[in-house]
């Protein structure tokens, strides 16, 4: 009886070791590429609503979208809503999920966590902005994921020549962004 409880208690303890070191491992995760800073001081409130993917860096989940957007609301724990749509063109159909992201550190830093999968989350910083807020670059954990986001269907070329930029000075390989087809925008709505 005693060789059985002592077994037991064994096991539970290495189970909350292990998930106390993968707590830990996720907490203290790199969450922002090297050498990338999140936007300081940080709005979420004027980051709130809909934005247009102008281009990204395509990854297993957006392979084959256009027309795609994202929309960020508050949830009443104070985490971010994410709801992302798009347009399958390989499966002529709408794609949508529902994800939420939250702060790494402080709400003023534009520094998050985002999860559309249970307790696993990814890096989403927003790199640059301009003061109105109107137009983005967002940078994953590393750097391949990377996001240009505008208020519109279209980005000034100014802005998008200065965000490609500071992506290259990163390290990024712009030349493999994808960039969107809004003209269809119905089709995501």
């Amino acid at each position: 009886m005693k060789v059985k409880n002592v077994l037991i208690g064994s096991a539970v303890g290495m189970v909350f070791a292990a998930g106390a070191g993968a707590a830990l491992y996720f907490k203290n995760r790199k969450t922002i590429p090297d050498g990338a800073n999140a936007v300081t001081p940080f709005d979420i409130k004027k980051y709130l609503g809909k934005w247009y993917e102008i281009a990204r860096l395509d990854f297993y989940f957006e392979k084959g979208l256009d027309n795609a957007i994202a929309e960020y609301s508050l949830n009443e724990d104070g985490s971010v809503k994410v709801v992302n749509k798009g347009f399958n063109v390989k499966k002529n159909k709408k794609e949508k999920s529902i994800g939420k992201a939250k702060f790494v550190d402080s709400p003023n830093e534009a520094k998050l966590k985002v999860s559309f999968a249970g307790p696993f989350y990814a890096g989403y910083n927003v790199i640059a902005i301009d003061k109105a807020y109107q137009y983005a670059l967002v940078a994953g954990r590393n750097l391949n994921y990377l996001w240009i986001l505008s208020r519109e269907t279209s980005i000034p070329d100014d802005i998008k020549d200065a965000y490609l930029q500071k992506a290259k000075k990163l390290g990024y390989k712009t030349e493999n962004l994808i960039w969107c087809d809004h003209k269809n925008q119905e089709e995501t709505e």
